[in-house]
């Protein structure tokens, strides 16, 4: 019997920095590869100082192309708890569907687009990181281009560093409107330049 083929998608900061989870894939990041997912930098993270990180979102966010990788476990269950120890993130954030009839997900919309794009694409089932939006919790104001622009200016230091890095770092095909409106905002732009000099 064929081993199960299992994806783990990625977006953000996993495209660059596999970190723990290195040991638990095989072979090149598939760009361009997997489904469009809604998405839009509207999660603070506090692993990433503060700053705004993307993830999924239905209500705000648009739809990006995604990148697969292969696990090298052929079990779905341990290829989930592998992305959850590299997210620090609770089992029941970690999305996962599987042909046996595995469907874990914050939104059923996300679970039948990885759905059928597994059934496409001849994988057995596919991962992803479920962590919700949060920038209400935080700041007491519904996201939006002008929010997420004004809670940037807030930080400052190495907060602000992280936070400039991580989202010039994110895959180009993670173009969001926030991401949009930044690329033409003078603030972010010089911030790049000051960096770089």
């Amino acid at each position: 019997m064929a081993l199960n083929r299992i994806a783990i998608l990625g977006w953000g900061s996993l495209i660059w920095d596999l970190e723990i989870l290195t040991p638990h894939t095989t072979g090149d990041w598939l760009m361009e590869a997997g489904p469009r997912l809604p998405m839009e930098f509207s999660r603070i993270s506090a692993k990433r100082k503060l700053g705004l990180v993307v993830c999924l979102d239905p209500l705000v966010g648009v739809k990006c192309t995604t990148h697969a990788i292969q696990s090298t476990k052929d079990d779905i269950t341990h290829t989930a708890d592998d992305l959850a120890a590299r997210e620090r993130a609770p089992l029941d954030l970690i999305g996962a569907v599987h042909a046996g009839g595995l469907r874990n997900g914050r939104m059923p919309e996300v679970c039948d687009a990885v759905s059928d794009w597994c059934e496409a694409n001849g994988w057995d089932g596919a991962v992803w990181t479920d962590l919700e939006p949060n920038f209400y919790d935080y700041t007491q104001k519904d996201f939006s281009i002008d929010a997420g622009l004004n809670y940037l200016r807030t930080l400052s230091g190495e907060n602000l560093i992280e936070a400039h890095t991580y989202i010039e770092s994110a895959p180009h095909q993670t173009q969001t409107p926030l991401r949009a409106a930044l690329a033409k905002d003078v603030w972010w732009q010089g911030l790049k330049e000051n960096r770089q000099a």
